[in-house]
């Protein structure tokens, strides 16, 4: 295979999926980093910048998903969801969701002009490190941590 070949990296059977998943991480992680020290500071720069940061991470946590089950039904061949399959499934699952409930939060409270609750916290938080363990098992699936 030709690595400058993009007709078969784009249609490779799990490519996307793996390509995909660094920007809801990413962009997440930044952004609870922005909103942490936004209400610290009172900077409202850095919490519209963590608002955003949240919201597109919240966008890109569908496709990506998406991609994920496209990948168990293309390359695993709708294999049975089981041990660490399973488990990364169901947390990408529920990451998805709380991370548009994150997001939600942040459009809710920029578009009446309110303060963020400070109880979101504890879940942006939860919702950090979740991506790092979800990250970490999906490693061990693609066979980058063995």
């Amino acid at each position: 295979m030709n690595p400058f070949d993009i007709k078969s990296a784009l249609l490779a059977r799990h490519a996307q999926h793996v390509v995909l998943i660094h920007f809801p991480i990413a962009l997440f992680m930044v952004g609870v980093t922005f909103d942490a020290i936004a209400e610290r500071t009172q900077s409202t720069t850095l919490a519209l910048a963590a608002h955003y940061n949240l919201l597109v991470a919240a966008i890109a946590a569908v496709p990506t998903f998406l991609s994920g089950v496209l990948a168990w039904r293309w390359a695993l061949q709708g294999a049975t969801l089981k041990g660490i399959l399973l488990l990364h499934f169901l947390i990408g699952l529920t990451l998805t969701i709380l991370m548009q409930f994150v997001a939600w939060l942040h459009l809710r409270a920029h578009r009446r002009q309110q303060p963020m609750p400070i109880w979101r916290f504890p879940i942006e938080a939860f919702v950090f490190v979740l991506l790092g363990v979800t990250a970490h098992l999906g490693g061990f699936l693609s066979g980058v941590n063995g």
